[in-house]
């Protein structure tokens, strides 16, 4: 009978967040949800994720599970960790989010390799990050700048 409710529970959110972007449901959330909660101190707000992509089915079930939003970030270590982020009321999961305000990005033509911006259906390229979060170079080390 456990398994059923805690089924019927994941089940459900995950329609509510897929159709109508909400995250709780009192009477789950209750039951099932906040024994997951308790496992990371009861008091979670909000989550974030980078450094690698994560599958949609995975976060929308983290997202109904802790009953919060999740932040996919995009980033690299020249531009401090995360360039691009979701918001936390953006509930459709499988992309970044636009650059952080501090972050300017461009796609930079390639012609050696054969990619250009105007490639279709998808442009191409070398993602090119500009602004105060990206370090200037490599300490000690000009071969790589």
């Amino acid at each position: 009978m456990r398994n059923y409710v805690a089924t019927k529970a994941i089940k459900s959110k995950l329609y509510y967040l897929e159709n109508y972007s909400t995250y709780n449901y009192g009477f789950y959330d209750r039951i099932v949800c906040n024994k997951f909660k308790a496992i990371l101190g009861g008091n979670v707000r909000i989550m974030a994720t980078g450094s690698a992509p994560i599958s949609v089915e995975v976060l929308n079930f983290l997202k109904v599970c802790f009953c919060c939003p999740i932040i996919e970030g995009y980033g690299q270590t020249e531009s401090t960790a995360a360039s691009c982020a979701t918001l936390p009321q953006d509930s459709v999961a499988g992309h970044v989010g636009g650059p952080i305000p501090c972050c300017k990005i461009r796609l930079r033509d390639i012609p050696e390799m054969g990619y250009t911006a105007q490639d279709t259906p998808y442009p191409r390229g070398e993602v090119c990050f500009k602004g105060p979060s990206v370090f200037q170079g490599y300490f000690k080390n000009d071969e790589k700048n």
